[in-house]
């Protein structure tokens, strides 16, 4: 489940691979006496917050994790279930009294991040430069990368993980490049984070691999939380957005290592200001590199190219960690 808006909670689309398509139905029912969320998760897990009292008893959340076995012809199936039970006082049974809220944020991204250190390690064994790529829907992401993958290749051997809603038009899109593209189809989950990067992982050839692109879910809220293990955090901002979406999405371009001012061959019939953009920038994100280029004409694409270069030679000199 997302910390920021909540997606992912019960009736979601399963999260999806292209090189993995399961296609068989699911015709079973749950016939519990409680409410409960599908955490596909670890296993076994209890959390206890005690708060005891002799002369009232105590009070004390719990959150348990369980798994429920299916069949499904051949194939059996594992579905954990999170149950939060509230235990009341002595002195106020049946009431609110005593109980405690669980707060699940902290530990949505503990998890997470936990695996995106593994996903870096990984990565930096394998020599990997990996570029976690965000931006709001339209802002010509994929263009950039089809541009990109033709004009690198061979000099920098890519692959390319794609996360989307629905549709793998965008990987069909990537593969014309002659890299290999996996898909995630995230169902109502609007960012990919670390466990489906590693899971997707499995699916790519990696000897020789030099480059990794993951082309995030199109949002500039969600992803912002959740580290991939990336290298570089690339934010695409096109002139037809409006110069002030640093300034109402702060979190993701707080969080961004390269800024690329996109589809500026519009900028004129967008009556586009440059220097508010640039003031905005500078006063969210100081630190980050700007770059502003036309996927379309080209303009600029050769200093990004070159940065991709640069970064890979400066990654190849660094002391490889292990897997």
């Amino acid at each position: 489940m997302c910390k920021d808006c909540g997606c992912g909670l019960p009736g979601e689309q399963p999260v999806g691979y292209s090189a993995h398509n399961h296609d068989h139905p699911h015709d079973h029912e749950h016939d519990h006496d409680h409410d409960h969320d599908h955490d596909h998760g670890e296993h076994h897990a209890h959390e206890h917050s005690h708060d005891p009292d002799p002369a009232h008893g105590h009070g004390h959340p719990h959150a348990h994790t369980h798994s429920h076995p299916h069949a499904h012809g051949d194939l059996v199936h594992d579905h954990p279930h999170t149950h939060v039970h509230s235990h009341p006082t002595a002195a106020g049974a049946g009431g609110t009294e005593g109980r405690r809220s669980l707060e699940v944020h902290r530990a949505l991204l503990e998890k997470n991040d936990r695996q995106a250190e593994r996903n870096r390690g990984f990565f930096r064994a394998h020599g990997l430069l990996v570029l976690n790529v965000v931006s709001s829907p339209g802002s010509g992401k994929t263009t950039l990368l089809e541009k990109t993958l033709r004009a690198i290749q061979p000099a920098l051997r890519a692959a390319v993980i794609v996360g989307d809603l629905a549709t793998d038009n965008d990987a069909r899109r990537l593969r014309e490049s002659g890299a290999p593209v996996v898909q995630i189809t995230t169902g109502t989950v609007c960012h990919l984070d670390a466990e489906m990067v590693a899971r997707a992982l499995r699916e790519l050839p990696l000897d020789g691999l030099q480059l990794l692109v993951i082309e995030n879910v199109g949002n500039l809220v969600c992803p912002a939380s959740y580290d991939l293990g990336e290298d570089l955090r690339v934010v695409l901002l096109s002139v037809t957005e409006g110069e002030d979406k640093p300034l109402k999405y702060p979190p993701m371009f707080q969080a961004a290592d390269v800024v690329i001012v996109s589809k500026i061959d519009l900028a004129a019939a967008c009556d586009w200001n440059r220097e508010a953009l640039l003031a905005n920038l500078r006063r969210v994100s100081p630190k980050a590199q700007v770059l502003e280029l036309s996927s379309k004409t080209g303009q600029g694409m050769a200093a990004w190219q070159e940065l991709l270069a640069a970064k890979h030679r400066e990654l190849t000199r660094r002391p490889s960690l292990p897997i």
